[in-house]
């Protein structure tokens, strides 16, 4: 043993300032690839003051980051959530943060058509305007489960429960035009597929094919909407806000066989490299507020710029067909 350890002081002796460069070309490595994880920045000065936003999911991750820029901004935020503690917890912070006390909280359950119609009830009553809508809430990977309504769970509370209250607030929108819709979608668009003879998965149910295809129909609803909403000026995009530090894979590990685990182990060594939540959350402010976008419809953005996506997801009869099943499943009138 000690004749190991005066081996390597000699070796250190000998080639310190090979070492020396090794070690700062490393930390220089990793001090370029955590800028690049951290993507865009969004640096528009747009004051928001007047105005109203409302954005589900926002107790927690990059959904509650966005409601502190936005608040920051001069808005009235709605922050529309499941579990109201977390909510006015959470409320209580952007207060804070932002120092904007124009901060309210309002109950939504996406994995309830009957919570989204209350919700979409309850704005409309109280909201005289609507200028901002953020679909940001989202569930990834969870076991097969079902929606209060019988949907398959993913599908049901990252698509068609934000399909239901855009819907529903549509005339509110329009009443506060120019006004924007943005929906929080993902990368993992790009490996989904419309299972529309299958659209619950019930013959085959996987966890990870079931967020892709939820994914991928954030970008074929948006890219719908902004068709069908040509002329009001209500304007709709995508985006992919990035691999970011927040509780939505908290499901993985129970979907997940454990040789699959183990194949993932190794990337947890990439964990302080993955965007923060406020990294995370500068596609969303970008897509809400920045002015270049005034006049721009259906895209979808990665790192606060435009983004081609996946064949799939510019499928325009894949996109109204969607739309016609998913006004189908909620009823839609």
């Amino acid at each position: 043993m000690d004749d190991c350890i005066s081996q390597m002081k000699q070796f250190v002796t000998e080639h310190t300032t090979g070492l020396a460069v090794v070690i700062i070309a490393v930390v220089a490595g990793l001090f370029a690839l955590r800028r690049h994880m951290a993507g865009g920045v969004c640096r528009s000065k747009a004051r928001l003051d007047g105005k109203t936003v409302l954005i589900t999911g926002a107790n927690t991750g990059i959904g509650k980051e966005t409601a502190v820029d936005l608040a920051r901004r001069g808005a009235r935020v709605i922050l529309a959530c499941r579990d109201m503690v977390r909510a006015n917890r959470a409320a209580d912070e952007i207060r804070k943060r932002s120092g904007n006390g124009n901060v309210v909280v309002k109950q939504l359950d996406l994995a309830s058509l009957k919570s989204v119609r209350a919700l979409a009830a309850d704005v409309k009553a109280s909201e005289e305007r609507l200028d901002i809508l953020i679909n940001n809430a989202g569930i990834m990977m969870c076991p097969k489960w079902k929606t209060e309504d019988g949907f398959e769970m993913q599908f049901g509370v990252n698509h068609l429960g934000h399909f239901l209250l855009t819907n529903s607030l549509l005339d509110l929108l329009k009443k506060s035009a120019p006004s924007r819709v943005v929906n929080v979608s993902s990368l993992a668009h790009e490996n989904g597929k419309m299972h529309f003879d299958d659209i619950h998965l019930d013959k085959d149910y996987d966890p990870i094919i079931s967020y892709c295809q939820s994914k991928l129909a954030n970008v074929l609803f948006t890219k719908e909407l902004a068709r069908r909403l040509s002329g009001t000026g209500v304007t709709a995009y995508s985006l992919h806000p990035g691999a970011i530090r927040t509780e939505l894979g908290r499901h993985m590990t129970q979907s997940m066989p454990l040789w699959k685990l183990m194949m993932y182990a190794p990337m947890m060594l990439l964990w302080p490299l993955i965007k923060s939540p406020w990294e995370g959350a500068q596609t969303t402010i970008y897509c809400a507020v920045d002015e270049s976008l005034q006049n721009v419809n259906g895209l979808y953005y990665s790192d606060c710029a435009p983004k081609q996506a996946k064949l799939q997801a510019c499928d325009d009869v894949a996109a109204m067909k969607l739309w016609d099943i998913s006004a189908s499943m909620v009823r839609l009138a």
